[in-house]
């Protein structure tokens, strides 16, 4: 259960001055949260099937477990990047959160009924609130939450703005269930789909030569992409091509037999960005028709029909003679199948930036390599550290 500052302080408050009474040998009276309002809400079930451009209305009822009445209420809706709102009652305000370290964009809207909520009693909106779905829905979430006090913004928040819409009441309701929380995530699901592809490179240069390899993740939508918490994106796997040896990896890579497994810096893609992913390489010699690869990892992604753009080829001209640098191209050309991936990786080079010039960073880091001659793709081992600063507060989602 979410505990309300206010309401843990009162909670310790109590809990010392009743110790204090024991010990002087006087038996402590009711504690003040003994007779506070206590706001729950009924678990609301998950809306599966949604098409983009439709609405629906989640069925919120709340209840005051507590023995004390609630003198005035606030309910706020949290919703992630693919969804909005209809309508806007005038009782209500609205505001948005940037992306930060690892929480999501939001949309909140924070509604005030200036009514009494006595105990024992279930109320609901008069009207319920309207949620919509954007064209670039897909795996969304609402989170409602109820407050006995104003909740506080985000510091990433935008200033408020007040609906236009007319103002809602609460009224008592007869729905049946049980008030378990002060906040309920209300998962939503949308028809859509959205394209991951890769994109290779062009390399040429001399032996001796060190050049740069950059390649691109990208989704390319409709919908972005949000996963659970803990459960990462599906891989990228880079394999040089033969002849070369790794001099400095990408961040956000780390080796994986012959190739290095890259991950990325959220647990979500936007539509239109994605990840880029730098190599410098060392051209040891000439291997006839040496080609390497960018390769999606074989994750389960049934939003992703198009399988023909999850690998891309990694070229390599080399020319005769020598010189102490080297040069780096692209292409947008992909492959048919992706490949195989196991582990995440650690790191920083980029996330969820412009497709035409990669994503912004969201971690910094570096790693080193040690070079390996050899005939076969070089394996090399590289490091790095993200370091997140993660600013949470109670009533956002992740």
């Amino acid at each position: 259960m979410l505990i309300p500052p206010h309401r843990t302080a009162r909670t310790v408050a109590a809990a010392l001055s009743a110790a204090g009474l024991v010990v002087l040998g006087i038996s402590p009276v009711a504690s003040a949260d003994e007779t506070a309002p206590e706001l729950a809400l009924q678990s609301i079930a998950p809306v599966d099937g949604v098409k983009p451009g439709s609405t629906f209305d989640p069925p919120v009822v709340l209840t005051n477990k507590g023995t004390a009445t609630a003198d005035k209420v606030w309910v706020m809706y949290s919703a992630t990047r693919g969804l909005d709102y209809a309508q806007i009652p005038s009782n209500c305000q609205a505001h948005q959160v940037t992306a930060y370290d690892e929480m999501t964009a939001k949309s909140n809207v924070v509604c005030e009924f200036d009514q009494a909520v006595e105990p024992g009693a279930a109320y609901t909106p008069a009207k319920p609130l309207t949620i919509k779905a954007l064209p670039h829905a897909l795996n969304d979430v609402v989170r409602v939450s109820v407050w006995d006090y104003a909740p506080g913004l985000d510091d990433a928040a935008t200033p408020p703005v007040a609906g236009t819409a007319p103002a809602v009441k609460l009224v008592e309701s007869q729905a049946g269930g049980q008030a378990e929380e002060e906040a309920v995530d209300v998962p939503v699901t949308s028809v859509n789909t959205a394209d991951f592809q890769v994109e290779g490179a062009a390399l040429a240069g001399s032996p001796g030569d060190t050049v740069t390899l950059t390649t691109r993740f990208t989704n390319a939508g409709p919908a972005w992409v949000l996963t659970d918490e803990g459960d990462p994106l599906p891989k990228v796997l880079i394999t040089p091509p033969a002849g070369t040896s790794v001099v400095k990896a990408d961040g956000f890579c780390e080796p994986a037999g012959k190739a290095y497994e890259c991950g990325t810096s959220q647990r979500w893609v936007d539509e239109g960005k994605g990840e880029t992913y730098t190599f410098k390489l060392k051209i040891d010699k000439r291997v006839e028709g040496a080609k390497g690869s960018v390769a999606l990892s074989s994750d389960a992604r049934p939003f992703d029909p198009d399988k023909s753009n999850d690998k891309a080829d990694i070229t390599l001209d080399v020319k005769s003679g020598g010189s102490s640098t080297g040069s780096t191209g692209s292409t947008g050309t992909t492959g048919s199948t992706g490949s195989t991936g196991s582990t995440g990786s650690t790191g920083s080079t980029g996330a969820n930036e412009p497709t035409t010039n990669g994503s912004q960073l969201a971690a910094t880091g570096s790693s080193s390599a040690t070079a390996v001659a050899g005939t076969a793709a070089a394996v090399a081992l590289a490091g790095g550290g993200t370091l997140l600063l993660v600013r949470r507060r109670a009533q956002g989602q992740g």
